[in-house]
């Protein structure tokens, strides 16, 4: 199965140039993202004990080619005491950005995926948000499961979108204009 893409945005951006931009930063990491060899290491580090950073560094050449910044320092200098840093950061213009965070087995039993949402949303520079996560958590070194695609429970990936979903209805709207969310 390859990489899944999945947009949530405000109503009414589509045709903007800035939104249409960072689309074309998100199709490209996708196409990436979808090349055999990509997805093999990506698969490969999708296991108990591995940490988001393995995923990074698979992503971190791409990433850069794009025009992102690894760890972009002085994005969060409102908020000192919290030590926050983005995985990657990509300027827009003057005052907006995209970050770009990368998750791995702590997604939603941690909450990760909404700590990236909070940090884009408190982020002066930033209003777009490629958030990168596994489709499936393989808790388990590699035995395969034998369940029926009847009984298919949510995944990794449909559960974050399912939570960051509700930011994207009109009466709920926070200061992200859009957040292409990744599922390898």
């Amino acid at each position: 199965m390859g990489v899944l893409l999945n947009v949530l945005k405000k109503e009414g951006i589509e045709n903007s140039s800035e939104f249409i931009s960072v689309e074309k930063v998100a199709t490209e990491l996708l196409t990436f993202l979808n090349q055999e060899e990509i997805r093999k290491l990506l698969a490969e580090k999708n296991k108990k004990g591995i940490s988001s950073k393995a995923i990074e560094e698979i992503i971190l050449p791409k990433a850069k080619e794009l025009g992102f910044e690894n760890e972009k320092e002085g994005l969060f200098a409102d908020y000192p005491s919290n030590g926050l840093r983005p995985d990657y950061y990509k300027k827009l213009g003057n005052t907006k950005g995209i970050l770009m965070e990368v998750e791995r087995g702590k997604t939603t039993i941690n909450n990760m995926d909404m700590l990236d949402i909070w940090k884009c949303h408190i982020c002066k520079e930033a209003n777009y948000l490629l958030l990168i996560v596994p489709q499936l958590i393989n808790a388990k070194k590699s035995k395969k499961s034998k369940k029926s695609k009847k009984n298919k429970k949510p995944t990794t990936f449909d559960n974050v979108v399912k939570r960051i979903q509700p930011f994207f209805e009109k009466e709920n709207y926070i200061n992200i204009d859009a957040v292409f969310v990744f599922g390898y």
